[in-house]
């Protein structure tokens, strides 16, 4: 449902949270129109909302790093430490035990601490994470540092889209949403072929000191500028006085929804699961793609790390034109499952069959090629899903609810990286292991992308799990 708010007809007045919430409920995601001035439905300023949204999306380009770092020092820790691509692979699946784990702990985080203090610590903790490998080195150091870094942040995901989530009314929820999942894209395009110079050049020890500098220096500016949005409710609570509670916004007077319904709708199940499998290809990929392109293709190291981008440049494209296509057809009127369900799952599908046949490939542009565009065409799954699960818990449940979707996402990532390394020791060539491992990862995705075709639907799910609701456009 939408919000249609008494200020659209462009006076250019900032409109009152309560004036939105008074304004009559049309039908669902009708089209509406923004108010103007550079204000929001409910108030809010729309360059203040764009600019914390990229705050949060440096913050999770920083996150990406810290996963992808294992990839780019993969070949150099391997040769040091005198491990095994087994052993490698074992690291990058554990990260995904702890990451998995933590993922759970994102409401309570939310209800312990405010979103500025909660994402602090959290980013502390992975600049903390880097150093340990910097004054000793060796296996045992190199799992637990990375239990720890999974462990930390497990509960990132679900608290950046809640924060990002805050300053955008869910019609136009999937361009931010974009913008945090490819914040990936935008880490392996602009940050890995950095870190790649900086492993080739100085070491890979220096590789790790630079995300620790950058986590605390991301910390300083979050301090320094954010503040809650008014889309959804603040985790901590406090008490308030009656004018507080008449400029209340909405996402504080929706009644909870008890959490088994929302674990069990068939949205949910079915979402969580395509995640899942997708996300088996993307940790996959930030642990064993630079290997792949220089043990399985006979790229160089350089050249591989540049590389390490294409997926990306590709996931990224799509997933910001899947999700702006998406905000505007759906605040028009068109409808919600097709665009965040039908689009994404169909677009998983394509890359089921081209992952398929990678292992009958043999020129290594064309495996390159390949792996990109079906990389590409998985990702956009990520922001149009975290949209439609978003939708059918109650603001104040956001938190916990992605928390737990995420960290049942991250569960591909525990198991995949450790059989990819299994699957490449026991090949008869490298590149004919991680073809193999790819093909399996695309047949498992596409058999989740069905799934969700047949069984997920936000809008009926929504209306079942939240009858009264008071959304905006």
């Amino acid at each position: 449902m939408t919000v249609t708010t008494a200020s659209g007809s462009g006076s250019g007045r900032k409109p009152s949270a309560s004036a939105a919430a008074d304004a009559p409920i049309t039908s669902d995601f009708e089209s509406v129109p923004t108010p103007r001035g550079g204000y929001g439905p409910l108030g809010e300023r729309r360059l203040t909302a764009w600019g914390l949204t990229s705050l949060l999306v440096s913050l999770y380009v920083i996150n990406y790093a810290d996963k992808a770092v294992l990839g780019i020092i993969a070949k150099p820790l391997r040769v040091e430490l005198g491990l095994t691509a087994a052993q490698i692979g074992l690291v990058g699946s554990l990260f995904f035990l702890t990451f998995t784990i933590g993922g759970f702990f994102a409401g309570l985080l939310n209800r312990w601490m405010t979103l500025r203090w909660s994402l602090v610590l959290l980013g502390l903790c992975w600049a903390a994470a880097m150093l340990p490998m910097i004054a000793v080195a060796g296996f045992a150091v190199l799992l637990i540092s990375r239990l720890f870094l999974g462990l930390a942040e497990g509960p990132s995901s679900a608290l950046l889209h809640t924060a990002a989530y805050a300053w955008h009314p869910p019609a136009r929820r999937a361009l931010p949403g974009a913008l945090l999942a490819g914040s990936a894209s935008i880490s392996k395009i602009a940050i890995a072929p950095l870190l790649t110079v900086i492993t080739v050049s100085f070491g890979w020890r220096w590789a790790l000191f630079s995300l620790a500098a950058a986590g605390m220096v991301w910390a300083v500016a979050w301090l320094t500028v954010w503040r809650p949005g008014p889309y959804i409710a603040s985790g901590k609570t406090k008490k308030v006085d009656d004018t507080e509670k008449a400029e209340a916004s909405p996402a504080d007077a929706e009644p909870a929804t008890p959490w088994i319904k929302i674990f069990l709708a068939p949205t949910f199940i079915t979402g969580a699961l395509l995640v899942m499998s997708v996300y088996a290809l993307v940790s996959v990929v930030l642990t064993w793609l630079p290997s792949y392109f220089e043990d399985g293709l006979g790229y160089s190291q350089l050249q591989s790390g540049s590389m390490f981008a294409f997926p990306s440049i590709v996931g990224l494209a799509l997933m910001l034109l899947s999700s702006v296509t998406s905000d505007r057809m759906i605040t028009k009127g068109a409808s919600p499952r097709v665009l965040r369900i039908v689009v994404p799952s169909v677009g998983v599908l394509i890359s089921g069959v081209l992952l398929f046949l990678l292992p009958s490939i043999s020129a290594p542009i064309v495996c390159v090629l390949i792996l990109s565009v079906g990389y590409g065409f998985a990702a956009m799954v990520f922001p149009l899903l975290n949209a439609a699960v978003a939708e059918i818990c109650p603001p104040r449940q956001t938190a916990g609810t992605l928390g737990v979707f995420l960290a049942i996402m991250a569960i591909g990532g525990l198991v995949a990286p450790y059989a990819t390394g299994v699957i490449v020791d026991a090949a008869a060539t490298p590149a004919e292991g991680y073809a193999t491992a790819f093909q399996v990862l695309g047949l498992v995705a596409s058999v989740c992308a069905v799934l969700a075709l047949v069984f997920a639907n936000p809008v009926r799910d929504r209306k079942r799990l939240r009858p009264n609701a008071v959304l905006t456009a």
